[in-house]
């Protein structure tokens, strides 16, 4: 397909006639059959449907598994609660984390349609051994209906298939969701919208499979048994993948073009290499690649920091001809602009990290919390995982309202395509975490002061709707912070990069539920050493409302280092025509739109 599609992309006269464009996508993307894609046929919203339906067999499995995993743990496998809480955040990081190696393999070599269906196949194999592990007698927990103590043997079943189900997902995510967005051609107007309405129907999306996994799947683990749930999520995945497959005809398809970490190198060889060489006065000075080459690929105009990586771009030798120039010796003001854009990610990538420690609390604490407290409703016991449905309710309210009300009202009153700048929108969504923490604090509060009362029913006295306000406002800020973090780090990566983009926003989940076990370990050694630990054998004996005030403070304090970061960042600068057209002191009009 890569051959066929350079001869493509060779024999093709680019012209800028509107019907021309409106036919053909000059994008750098292909058909299936590696040809220029047509418009009317390819891409859009026609192909991102097929996508959005896998993304929702996805999170349908994972959410039916990771809401429910520490009340397994704890129930099944028989770990206390430290543990337990540790296992489910190790497990989450690991998930989250894998996409940045899933991710790299998308964008140097496999391409994303296909890590996507060998991921979805592992995939599919994990979900299998789950259900094996419940059915197959010698992989039974054990004998009988109760044990004290789970067999080895399905211990190790059971964690061979969970992280078979992380490795899957650590193709899955990255590039389904990159693969998603580039059926949105960001030259053509109107496309450009939809990409930005694509992030934000994708969550919709998503969180549908979430309040099914939570409710119906949740349901069936707790009323009838695990293993049941385990084939529903088996059956649903492979229809999901037959549908993928069926859509492949709709989509554009970007191709593979080797490790995105070589330029970079070549980048920091040829500055460090030219050190000693004054900066140029005029940015038009610095190399750029040739006008026959610029249909390949999208141009980024020069920017005035990190000025030392300019010297990468420097001409030694202007009578050599560009196309014998050493690329450890030279590079573009393009591939320059695009490592400065990674680089300027990291502080964002740091400061949103105690946002995602907060996230992590909703599937490990809030939930164990509603295993102890009245969950009958009408004589129905409502699965204590199943009030995680109230977080997915609030992030596609939120959503809906974003996307549908506040939308339109912002982009007339600043001029943004966006209505706000992907930060801000970030931004918001920290305040609401911060909320989050404090309304959990006081319900834990109330709780144990129920406790301290009445020690055996202190706990049933309150209904589990109580922690109802804690998960909608957390679901409402995941609409504006985890909808702006994929947004952010899709678009500002370089274009050759978006499937590791998608993984950098996972990575700082995972990378924050790693932070997350890390905070409870050191909470608990300092607290156990001042007389009583935050973390006992069970809830009643525990301070959770203490570690939610201190994930408050800390979300509040980081949140400031945020809004000092925000203020200083640059957005992606593309040129729209020529380097002659490049502003160097607006690149925050609307991130990337041209």
């Amino acid at each position: 397909m890569e051959q066929t599609k350079g001869n493509e992309m060779r024999n093709i006269n680019v012209t800028d006639d509107h019907d021309d464009d409106e036919k053909w996508v000059y994008d750098s993307s292909v058909d299936h059959k590696g040809r220029l894609p047509l418009r009317a046929s390819t891409g859009a919203w026609k192909a991102s449907l097929f996508i959005i339906a896998i993304e929702f067999s996805e999170r349908l499995s994972y959410f039916g598994i990771a809401t429910s995993l520490i009340i397994y743990l704890t129930k099944v496998i028989h770990q206390d609660l430290k543990t337990a809480a540790r296992s489910v955040n190790y497990w989450a990081g690991v998930t989250t984390l894998m996409p940045l190696f899933g991710g790299f393999i998308a964008d140097a070599y496999l391409g994303r349609f296909f890590t996507v269906l060998c991921s979805t196949i592992v995939y599919l194999l994990g979900l299998i051994l789950l259900t094996m592990s419940w059915f197959v007698p010698s992989l039974k927990a054990c004998e009988g209906d109760v044990c004290a103590e789970p067999r080895k043997a399905h211990e190790v079943a059971f964690f061979l298939a969970i992280y078979l189900i992380s490795i899957g997902t650590g193709g899955h995510k990255p590039s389904l969701e990159s693969f998603g967005a580039d059926q949105f051609d960001d030259d053509h107007p109107q496309e450009r919208k939809n990409k930005m309405s694509f992030f934000n129907w994708w969550n919709s999306g998503l969180c549908s499979g979430l309040l099914l996994g939570v409710t119906v799947i949740v349901y069936v683990q707790d009323h009838v048994n695990w293993g049941i749930a385990d084939i529903i999520l088996t059956v649903v995945m492979a229809s999901s993948l037959l549908i993928f497959i069926i859509g492949r005809p709709y989509y554009r398809y970007r191709m593979p073009s080797g490790s995105p970490l070589t330029p970079m190198l070549q980048v920091l060889v040829a500055a460090i290499s030219k050190r000693k060489l004054p900066h140029p006065s005029n940015p038009a000075d610095l190399y750029e690649v040739p006008n026959s080459q610029k249909a390949q690929g999208r141009l980024l105009c020069h920017t005035k920091k990190l000025k030392f990586l300019d010297r990468a771009a420097i001409v030694e030798e202007k009578e050599n001809s560009f196309e014998k120039q050493d690329p450890w010796r030279l590079v573009t003001v393009t591939k320059v602009e695009e490592m400065k854009l990674v680089l300027n990610m990291i502080p964002i990538w740091l400061a949103t990290l105690p946002f995602g420690i907060c996230v992590a609390q909703a599937a490990t604490f809030f939930i164990k919390q509603g295993v102890v407290m009245n969950r009958n409703i009408g004589g129905f016991l409502i699965p204590p995982a199943s009030i995680y449905s109230l977080a997915a309710i609030g992030m596609i309210t939120s959503v809906i309202i974003y996307e549908k009300i506040l939308v339109p009202i912002l982009r007339k009153a600043t001029g943004n395509e966006r209505g706000i700048k992907i930060l801000q929108r970030i931004g918001i969504g920290m305040l609401f975490s911060i909320a989050t923490m404090i309304v959990a604090a006081l319900v834990e509060k109330k709780r144990l002061g129920a406790v301290k009362k009445d020690p055996v029913n202190g706990s049933l006295s309150m209904s589990v709707f109580w922690l109802a306000p804690q998960f909608l406002i957390i679901g409402a800020g995941d609409g504006f912070a985890l909808v702006g973090l994929q947004e952010y780090f899709y678009d500002q990566v370089p274009d050759s990069m978006r499937s590791l983009g998608i993984a950098f926003y996972l990575s700082v989940i995972g990378a924050a539920n790693f932070l997350s076990s890390l905070l409870i370990t050191l909470a608990d050694h300092v607290t156990e050493k001042g007389g009583k630990s935050w973390f006992g054998k069970d809830l009643n004996s525990s301070r959770l409302d203490n570690f939610y005030w201190l994930l408050a403070i800390m979300t509040m304090a980081n949140l400031l280092l945020f809004v000092f970061v925000a203020k200083r960042y640059s957005y992606k600068n593309v040129q729209s025509l020529a380097v002659a057209n490049c502003n160097e002191d607006d690149h925050d009009a609307a991130g990337s739109m041209a």
